[in-house]
């Protein structure tokens, strides 16, 4: 039986609410139905659900190229109240765009003999990409849902889907 994942990359107040310092704007809306249906799936399959969060202490280089977002312990860092979080799924704060990077996800993942990787999430064009791109170079099999991903820029949206089918040989669902 394959074992599966999936992780939803920063659906976060600070990206999702409209207004919110990076508002990823209304196509990150519009994947918000699609993301809990995944997740109840998952979580009826007895898949693992793994919310990978964005999170940033003040003086965090990133704050040069985008304006201060998802600080540590600020409402914007918290997870949309749309998601509901269950005692099951394991939530891993991130620091840099790739979800590896300073975390325990590796760990996550053989500790629970994942064998294939779905994605959702924001932004398609950079946390998403760079995670999909990682989990490639560790050669987990990853399937992307177009319909659950979502970027403030659409033309970078379309690149990055066909890049991480193209390049890293993801599926795209």
């Amino acid at each position: 039986m394959v074992r599966r994942a999936l992780l939803v990359i920063d659906m976060l107040n600070d990206f999702i609410q409209e207004g919110a310092v990076l508002d990823c704007g209304p196509s990150s809306r519009q994947i918000i139905p699609f993301i809990q249906q995944k997740i109840l799936e998952f979580r009826q399959s007895g898949d693992l659900v793994i919310f990978i969060c964005d999170q940033h202490q003040p003086s965090d280089p990133e704050f040069t190229l985008f304006p201060p977002h998802c600080l540590q312990g600020s409402p914007g860092a918290q997870i949309i109240p749309q998601l509901e979080v269950k005692d099951s799924d394991i939530i891993i704060p991130k620091r840099k765009y790739n979800a590896f990077f300073g975390t325990r996800l590796e760990e996550i993942l053989r500790e629970k003999e994942i064998d294939e990787v779905h994605v959702v999430g924001v932004c398609t064009s950079i946390c998403v990409m760079d995670t999909v791109a990682e989990l490639r170079n560790r050669e987990y099999p990853v399937i992307v849902y177009r319909q659950g991903v979502a970027d403030f820029d659409p033309e970078a949206h379309e690149f990055a889907l066909k890049r991480m089918e193209k390049v890293y040989g993801a599926k795209i669902n």
